[in-house]
């Protein structure tokens, strides 16, 4: 008999409390994932992080304070784990090149926008968790083009 795999621990960070609690109901309702904790703001969430280790973030861009990019820079620039922190998903409404730049060099994992649906959610944190990368597909032709 087989040992199942420990869930998913994620943490989400957004200025918006309902987008917050959301994200959290829809990723608790999954057997394989526990939210361990959220955030408003860039500096809460490296706050959050580095209390519950977890193992992918949910990160939004535009928070007050410290922006999602310089959280996730933090996060990752100067995280104490071998292996290099968590992986950050980062999950915005705004669809600008710059942005999508700037999160990979900041070494997030993923780029999604907000009108994602949950099964493709679910998908995105498995594939970044698993130490993979994911751009929304829209994105991805952007940069191909």
């Amino acid at each position: 008999m087989s040992i199942p795999a420990p869930p998913i621990r994620v943490v989400i960070a957004d200025d918006h409390l309902v987008v917050r609690t959301g994200f959290a109901a829809l990723l608790d309702s999954q057997p394989d994932f526990t939210v361990v904790g959220t955030a408003a703001d860039g500096t809460e969430a490296v706050g959050v992080c580095r209390e519950t280790r977890p193992d992918v973030v949910l990160m939004d861009i535009r928070m007050p304070g410290l922006d999602g990019i310089e959280a996730t820079r933090r996060l990752l620039g100067a995280a104490p784990e071998p292996t290099g922190g968590p992986r950050v998903l980062i999950l915005t409404t705004f669809d600008l090149d710059e942005y999508v730049y700037d999160a990979l060099r900041a070494g997030a994992s993923g780029f999604l926008l907000k009108e994602v649906t949950a099964e493709r959610l679910f998908d995105a944190v498995r594939v970044v968790a698993a130490g993979d990368a994911l751009l929304a597909p829209a994105i991805t032709r952007r940069l191909i083009g």
